[in-house]
């Protein structure tokens, strides 16, 4: 059995029947945690052992777990800080920035790696502009090539815990003050000034073999009247051909505001994947799945199946295990150490 086109999640901390059967359903390839899907490490391992055991290849297991405000497992795993304060950090010091950034990537993506997990959500490549707040200290920095130089830093220690990457927000959600869970959010830009400051740390990473992006569910109507995860423009013309993306493009929950103008439920599942990506995530509305699984009925893409496959987590240790390697070790220290300071506000 493949993996298909559709994300989907669990309300509980364990699986009920009716989520074996639709995470076992041919058109679902991949299962989102929450906060409420973990309440300790014993019980998230002994969760993903049942996921991973309901399928060959085995479902995809994605969280966003960033770090600061957005961590969804915080007792057991290590408080990650808000990629922003790496961007101070490198205001000062763009080496040693760079050297924590690594570090953060790999700690986050091993800790993961080691309880199932196969990614996380990460990084975010929208700039900090000061404008948007649900973006906030989730930007690495204000500058395009700070955000590319820290996120690649990121993106190399995640890879070297095994865990692909995925960037986000395409191709840009850092200039628009509105919340894309709450509203659709209208950016005016050309497409001249976007593609010079937005876009600079996707090119960058792309260049560098970032295996998969989701876009923003926000609108650029000088460019497209459709946001940008709906839009064959952003998706196909821009991502895939001018900058040559080849992995896999996820969409951003179908069940934000921001999708709401496209239709229903239905609607929005056709839609995103007409314009091109590769799996759709509903999130919170146990309801429509079973609109969005009618939806995609037919859909076979060959290479889209290929390209998820890459998503797979390598094999990981376990937590004991991990916790007695001098790396983690040291990458805990060192990021507490240099990060820790009253002047940066973090909570490590």
């Amino acid at each position: 059995m493949s993996l298909g086109p559709v994300m989907i999640d669990i309300e509980g901390t364990a699986l009920t029947a009716e989520d074996r059967e639709l995470l076992c359903h041919p058109r679902v390839g991949g299962l989102i945690l929450f906060s409420r899907n973990y309440t300790s490490l014993e019980q998230l391992q002994a969760l993903m052992a049942e996921v991973h055991a309901l399928r060959s290849p085995r479902l995809l297991v994605a969280v966003d777990h960033e770090g600061g405000r957005v961590q969804r497992f915080r007792e057991g795993f290590t408080r990650l800080p808000a990629v922003a304060r790496l961007g101070e950090v490198y205001d000062l010091n763009p080496r040693r920035a760079l050297h924590l950034a690594d570090l953060a990537g790999w700690l986050m993506a091993a800790e993961l790696r080691a309880v199932g997990v196969d990614f996380s959500f990460a990084p975010v490549l929208d700039l900090g502009r000061g404008v948007s707040t649900v973006i906030g200290d989730r930007a690495f920095h204000s500058t395009p090539q700070g955000v590319a130089r820290l996120a690649q830093a990121y993106v190399t220690g995640m890879q070297r815990a095994g865990m692909a990457a995925t960037g986000k927000h395409f191709p840009g959600h850092g200039a628009v003050a509105a919340d894309s869970h709450l509203a659709l959010p209208i950016d005016d830009r050309s497409l001249d000034e976007i593609a010079a400051q937005d876009l600079y740390p996707f090119r960058v990473l792309i260049t560098h073999g970032l295996v998969g992006i989701m876009p923003a569910h926000v609108v650029y109507p000088r460019i497209d009247s459709a946001p940008a995860g709906f839009s064959r423009f952003w998706l196909q013309d821009v991502l895939r051909t001018r900058l040559g993306f080849q992995g896999v493009i996820f969409s951003d929950d179908l069940s934000m505001a921001g999708a709401e103008g496209v239709g229903g439920y239905r609607a929005r599942a056709r839609a995103a994947l007409e314009a091109g990506c590769d799996m759709v995530l509903v999130c919170n509305r146990r309801g429509a799945v079973a609109e969005v699984l009618h939806a995609v009925e037919g859909y076979d893409q060959p290479l889209t199946h290929l390209r998820l496959v890459r998503m797979h987590g390598r094999e990981g240790t376990s937590p004991a295990l991990l916790r007695r390697d001098n790396a983690w070790r040291t990458a805990v220290a060192e990021l507490t150490h240099a990060l820790d300071d009253p002047g940066l506000s973090l909570d490590l």
